[in-house]
């Protein structure tokens, strides 16, 4: 099979060196996506994305058929022409993976042998945490596919990786102050260190990065990790939210701790936006709610807003009776925070 990591593919990628089909896989579904989109913008021209670009959801797809047309159907105006289809949860080995197109794995493997010479298939595969291996399937497509693994960044690579962040938002940091940076990051998820960047970038806006803002902020402890968790509930963005407790369960938390920070959580956003609500002077807030960081209370106004109070006393009131639930029955507790999470998002 061939396999490569990220970067040979970039390097692959800036030399023209391009192959027919692609499966990305990995945890970093950022990192996936920009090199995706840098393969799409190298061999497609942008006045014909529309008729030469198409994407399918694979997790949701009944028959490959809609795949195979695309892929037959003639670029316009162009060599080529991309086929994306993301989050193909079919090249999964898990139970929770397993959809229809997992029975027709022959079908899909039997036409990659025929791809046609004018189209590049893609998919891409996000793994669901970091323990996650290429399985069975993909290594039963040997020699008909290019495996690109998105993970695991390190040392230099990680670091001018973490720097171009930095540049995009307009912000210069030393070179040892990056190292500094990078080592303060518990996750090698490009999406998760990005969210980080832009934290500082926010911290520091209008002057220069400081070492000791570095610290202050990244020696990250349970309510960074909560804190992020509820974020991704408040945008409602459920894949992360189920991720992130998959990821604190990974790094040891129990279930019922993890239910009583975030209970704890929507209780801290529940009263900032009553206070707010009868326009109570900021530092009164803080003195009333113990809240001693500027920072810390900008990041949780501002997270308190992407609720109504309605919303809010719902979320406790959920916490509360999954609390009960959990305490008084033998019932799965992994799911029952799960199902917190997907009503909390509703």
């Amino acid at each position: 099979m061939k396999l490569i990591d990220i970067f040979t593919f970039e390097r692959d990628l800036k030399k023209g060196d391009l192959r027919n089909c692609y499966l990305f896989c990995g945890i970093d579904e950022l990192l996936i996506k920009k090199n995706i989109n840098a393969l799409i913008k190298k061999v497609i021209n942008p006045n014909f994305m529309d008729l030469n670009y198409m994407k399918f959801d694979g997790s949701s797809l009944e028959s490959f058929d809609p795949v195979i047309n695309a892929c037959e159907t003639l670029p316009f105006m162009s060599e080529k022409k991309v086929v994306l289809v993301y989050r193909a949860s079919f090249f999964g080995e898990e139970q929770n993976y397993k959809n229809k197109l997992s029975t027709e794995f022959k079908t899909i493997h039997s036409y990659l042998k025929n791809l046609p010479k004018h189209c590049i298939l893609i998919f891409y595969y996000v793994f669901k945490s970091k323990r996650d291996k290429p399985g069975r399937k993909i290594y039963s497509i040997d020699k008909d596919i290019c495996v690109v693994k998105a993970d695991k960044i390190k040392g230099k690579q990680l670091e001018n990786k973490v720097q171009e962040f930095f540049y995009e938002r307009g912000k210069d940091i030393k070179k040892l102050d990056l190292r500094i940076f990078c080592s303060l990051m518990n996750e090698n998820n490009l999406s998760i260190i990005e969210n980080e960047v832009e934290k500082l970038c926010c911290y520091t806006y209008g002057r220069n990065i400081e070492r000791e803002d570095m610290k202050k902020m990244f020696l990250r402890g349970s309510d960074e990790d909560i804190f992020d968790l509820v974020n991704a509930i408040s945008d409602k963005k459920i894949k992360d939210a189920l991720h992130m407790l998959n990821e604190l369960m990974y790094k040891g938390y129990k279930i019922s701790y993890v239910l009583s920070m975030v209970e704890r959580q929507f209780s801290l956003l529940f009263k900032i936006k009553m206070c707010l609500e009868e326009r109570m002077p900021k530092e009164e807030i803080k003195k009333e709610l113990n809240i001693k960081s500027e920072y810390g209370y900008s990041i949780m106004v501002k997270q308190s807003k992407k609720f109504t109070i309605n919303q809010l006393k719902k979320a406790v009131e959920l916490c509360l009776n999954t609390e009960k639930r959990i305490k008084s029955s033998s019932i799965d507790e992994k799911t029952e925070m799960e199902l917190l999470i997907i009503n909390t998002t509703a």
